[in-house]
């Protein structure tokens, strides 16, 4: 046995170890999880089993496939099926010039076909359960891809020949760093990490920490041009993520081109919650959040008005403040709102719903009452396996059987910045937003015992969604804004829920402009594309909402510490 033999089989039984003791090891929240998702996969299925003279014609017509496919091999006939236009599994050339490669890829093809296929015919199912059934038959197929196994893929097979195993030594300890850094699923390394530090490389944009309390450090950023408009701007984050995506570095911050402008910048960056913080609701983060953001900006600048800017859920955490202010009848302080990929309706929540059934919904409440908090590199896996092969496989090959080292790129290190949420929080969204769509329903979303009603948010909004978001489909994000008591104008941009919106000047995406429509659809029909970034035709309507006069520009105090604060820097994968 050769070194690298042994020191593979040594990391592999440390890899164990790793598993046991974070995933076997009985934990009643997980055990849960695992429970409900189980529960719903065996649910699907009972219309399956209960015809049995189907799934036997199926599986016959199968067998037939696979004769003809080992005959063809045999006799060296083109493929009868092909991998689909974009999939990057298998382009390696010989998946197609070997014979026995060939033939395994087409009988994985054939495979996943023929499951589609019959959850497509199954009669009986409801819209919703053939949708969640092909979901997790299509998670089970990608597992199972013969490119994620080193006997199978000759690209694997053939490095590692050539490499004398060295990239199964490289792709173990990788597994080793992954799995301690981990929480109960494996999240496997997109970027190196080492590659950025935050104020050095990423969220470079100069600022003070000029306010704090248990949820959110306030950050008021340093002024660009000699006078600046009147009225601040408000920057919300979704709390799922670290508030840096809007300052990656100069070249692509949003925050960089709003001071550049002339606007006066605050932004929120929320707190990576721990124990502590694992009573917290929804409405904590609008009133405790926004709210007190919204006072804070007043004691620093003297402006009681602000303009909001929100994104993700953290526009959907603006405009519940925004409503909440407006049943409370308080004088408006928000007097435009920016809404970036934000959903209020929630009736359409794409791929996301395919968690969203009872049994899974149980589990995961449950698992938050036992927990106190949802972990957040449990949510990025689950974000990552709604694009597995793009987001998850790729990586996983990549990482742990090429024995590559992770790529170093400003977004994939913002991803793998993880977040956690309190558990009640987390409830909040996926049972009153995401299941019940309460925002959507006069007084039955609360605020602290406040009744919403979005027709009362009179305020101009400015409403961006992304053409391939998978997230916050676009068409639920305009049916948002519509959703509003207020004039809206509406922008699509392309590309996704990160790259459509970190789109600046000179980037490659375009987007549509149009007027309002009836539906999403209709809009689309009558919108024009325009090349470019749409940062400028926001800044246009930005400076619109803006009194006419320019004061002179605001230097933040000396504050509490430098932009980007000790919240942003809190990582849950380099805890002690």
């Amino acid at each position: 046995m050769n070194q690298e033999s042994m020191e593979w089989l040594s990391q592999w039984g440390q890899c164990q170890q790793q598993l046991w003791q974070k995933w076997l090891t009985p934990d009643s929240g997980q055990e849960d999880l695992y429970l409900g998702l189980g529960q719903e996969w065996l649910n699907l299925w009972q219309h399956e089993l209960s015809q049995p003279d189907r799934v036997i014609a199926r599986q016959l017509a199968w067998w037939q496939e696979q004769l003809q496919l080992f005959e063809g091999m045999l006799q060296q006939q083109p493929p009868i099926i092909a991998p689909e236009k974009g999939d990057r599994r298998f382009i390696d050339p010989q998946w197609h010039s070997n014979p026995w490669f060939s033939c395994i890829l087409q009988s994985y093809l054939l495979a996943c076909r023929h499951v589609q296929e019959g959850i497509d015919q199954q009669p009986g199912l409801e819209e919703s359960q053939r949708e969640r059934l092909k979901f997790l038959a299509r998670q089970v197929l990608s597992a199972l891809s013969p490119s994620n196994c080193l006997a199978t893929n000759p690209e694997l097979l053939t490095l590692t020949a050539d490499s004398g195993g060295r990239n199964l030594v490289e792709g173990m300890s990788r597994l080793r760093e992954d799995l301690a850094r981990s929480g109960h699923q494996l999240k496997v390394a997109m970027n190196d990490d080492g590659a950025f530090e935050l104020g050095r490389d990423l969220a470079t944009t100069p600022g003070r920490v000029v306010f704090e309390n248990q949820l959110l450090q306030l950050i008021q950023y340093q002024p660009a041009t000699n006078e600046v408009f009147k009225r601040p701007v408000l920057m919300v984050p979704a709390f799922i993520n670290k508030y840096y995506i809007l300052d990656l570095q100069a070249k692509n911050s949003l925050v960089h081109y709003l001071v550049s402008q002339g606007h006066t910048v605050f932004m929120i960056s929320w707190v990576n919650p721990d124990q502590s913080h694992s009573e917290l609701d929804f409405d904590d983060y609008v009133v405790d959040g926004v709210m007190a953001a919204l006072d804070a900006i007043e004691a620093a600048t003297g402006e009681r008005e602000v303009n909001g800017v929100g994104y993700c859920i953290g526009g959907t955490l603006l405009t519940a403040a925004m409503a909440y202010m407006s049943a409370r009848r308080m004088k408006r302080r928000i007097q435009s709102a920016t809404l970036l990929t934000t959903l209020l309706d929630f009736s359409q929540p794409g791929e996301i719903g395919h968690f969203l059934n009872p049994a899974t919904l149980n589990a995961v409440e449950a698992q938050n009452r036992h927990r106190g908090l949802m972990d957040g590199r449990q949510l990025a896996v689950t974000f990552s396996l709604l694009r597995e092969n793009q987001l998850y496989w790729n990586y996983f090959v990549e990482g742990y059987l090429k024995g590559k080292s992770p790529m170093a790129l400003d977004l994939l290190h913002w991803n793998g910045d993880s977040t956690n949420v309190p558990g009640p929080c987390h409830t909040s969204l996926i049972r009153r937003l995401y299941q019940h769509n309460q925002l959507m329903k006069k007084g039955q979303f609360q605020v602290r015992g406040t009744g919403l009603d979005l027709k009362r948010v009179t305020a101009p909004a400015f409403v961006v969604a992304t053409k391939e978001d998978h997230i916050a489909l676009w068409q639920p994000c305009y049916d948002s804004g519509q959703a509003l008591g207020g004039n809206t104008s509406f922008i699509l941009g392309e590309s996704g829920h990160v790259a459509g919106i970190i789109n600046p000047p000179g980037g490659k995406y375009g987007h549509f402009s149009g007027e309002s429509a009836g539906s999403a659809d209709a809009w689309l029909e009558g919108a024009s594309r325009q090349e470019g970034s749409w940062w400028p035709t926001w800044q246009q309507w930005l400076a619109q909402q803006n009194p006419s006069t320019r004061v002179a520009a605001r230097v933040p105090s000396a504050g509490l510490e430098a932009a980007p604060g000790r919240y942003a820097r809190r990582r849950l994968d380099r805890l002690d």
